[in-house]
């Protein structure tokens, strides 16, 4: 998704940052799982059909997805800034919860309960 479909690059504020993040987190999951062929698979895919994909992983940056800040373009409410939070679980560290969450009054949070008035009848809060 991240490097063939231009509806999902058009979503990200920082698409270069986004998918170079992209791959250092997928050679971090190939150093973890050197034998998994469908991991090999798709980095084969990529490597063939992306020159930014190819250009990226020569660079050998090696980087977990743990927090950050995701600046989104919705194409329905406009901006939306998510701090987000990656938790693994100690018994199956190949699980991980992501939480998201926006700042408090600020217009991500009123954007994301418009979104969220469209999609359930119940209110948030």
């Amino acid at each position: 998704m991240i490097f063939f479909n231009e509806d999902v690059k058009a979503v990200f504020d920082d698409w270069t940052a986004k998918a170079r993040e992209t791959v250092a987190y997928l050679r971090l999951k190939a150093g973890e799982h050197p034998d998994d062929p469908e991991l090999a698979a798709l980095i084969g895919e990529l490597s063939v059909k992306s020159e930014d994909f190819r250009r990226w992983r020569a660079d050998h940056d090696v980087k977990d997805k743990s927090n950050g800040r995701k600046v989104l373009h919705h194409p329905l409410v406009g901006e939306l800034t998510l701090d987000y939070e990656s938790f693994r679980l100690p018994d199956d560290p190949d699980r991980i919860l992501v939480t998201y969450t926006v700042e408090a009054g600020s217009p991500s949070e009123a954007n994301l309960r418009l979104l969220a008035s469209w999609s359930t009848e119940a209110p948030i809060g």
